[in-house]
């Protein structure tokens, strides 16, 4: 693993003391690797992206220019949120690319996972190569990769296979031409969260659901199409409203909805009616190697249930998934 892997004399940050240091050392070694160069921030609008977005302003300011690509698989209103705050809030050099449908083309018929993160992965260098043509002095680009992605990505032991390429690490293509900055990449989500307060980032950013770099990518499961990806939109919204109005929002680490490509037979207005499942998972955590099932009230999966139901064309039933990580892992994909 190299300079992957986590010292194990290096202790975990759970204090602010410890997050202080960490930050310190990071803007040290930031300003070394970067100089007086420019550098192109992933951001997504998530923990991580935001974290690393504050610790680089700190580090090097209006050197970083902060790229958030709208590649057609984020939340309802994801974007424009993002924009709203980073432009609006932290002041930050925000670049807005709206590349849904050279995403989408390229995703089309494309079922297998690990070749969809690998083309979204690519695409997003490619979008950044685009971005940096138009500025001078581009070198680096920053990312939010955390070590669980870096655990996942690789092979733990010789000939043990990897449980899936994040689109930050394995997908990025070999003849990569920025050199890359990222760091956050030996802490784990706990500890990105401790570092965020200590940057001084709000709360409601920093423990912000998770959402993974390829999206809903990654949820809308086998090849995606515009229809289905449009119904997992709008019912992953009514569940993130329902569970907002429940107060397990906060309760929760992650919640979200999965929507195959299978259909089944359902009854609508007297009629045959094929649909989609909406699958509901929601699992709580400390570190993302490990996750346990939150157990949703029986009287709010109805409501879900119901709600989805009759208000998102194309699904037609709400399953819910039990399985905790390990067996399965926290993304469907």
């Amino acid at each position: 693993m190299g300079a992957n892997k986590r010292p194990d004399s290096m202790a975990r940050i759970v204090t602010k003391a410890q997050a202080d240091a960490f930050i310190a050392a990071q803007i040290k070694e930031v300003r070394a690797q970067v100089g007086d160069k420019k550098v192109l921030l992933a951001l997504s609008g998530g923990v991580d992206s935001s974290v690393v977005a504050a610790l680089l302003i700190k580090a090097i300011g209006k050197q970083l220019y902060c790229v958030h690509v709208n590649h057609g698989l984020m939340r309802k209103n994801e974007s424009e949120n993002v924009v709203a705050l980073f432009e609006g809030e932290l002041d930050a050099n925000l670049i807005y690319v709206d590349a849904t449908d050279r995403f989408l083309n390229l995703l089309a018929g494309v079922a297998d996972p690990e070749s969809k993160r690998k083309i979204i992965g690519k695409e997003f260098i490619e979008v950044f190569a685009d971005e940096a043509r138009k500025l001078a002095g581009v070198s680096f680009l920053a990312q939010g990769t955390i070590y669980p992605d870096i655990l996942e990505s690789i092979e733990q032991a010789a000939g043990k296979k990897a449980v899936k390429s994040h689109h930050n690490v394995g997908g990025l293509p070999e003849d990569l031409q920025f050199d890359l900055v990222e760091p956050i990449k030996l802490l784990y989500k706990d500890e990105v969260r401790v570092v965020g307060e200590a940057l001084g980032l709000p709360h409601a950013m920093v423990y912000r659901q998770p959402f993974p770099g390829p999206g809903l990518g990654v949820r809308c499961l086998g090849a995606i199409t515009r229809d289905r990806l449009n119904a997992l939109r709008e019912a992953d919204a009514i569940l993130r409203e329902e569970f907002d109005k429940s107060g397990l929002a906060e309760k929760v680490w992650q919640f979200f909805i999965a929507v195959p490509d299978v259909k089944s037979v359902g009854v609508k207005d007297g009629g045959r009616y094929e649909g989609w499942p909406a699958i509901i998972r929601a699992v709580n955590t400390k570190d993302a190697m490990t996750a346990t099932i939150e157990e949703i009230p029986y009287a709010l999966l109805h409501k879900i249930t119901e709600r989805i139901t009759h208000e998102v064309e194309g699904i037609n039933r709400v399953l819910y998934d039990l399985t905790p990580k390990p067996i399965g892992t926290i993304e469907w994909e």
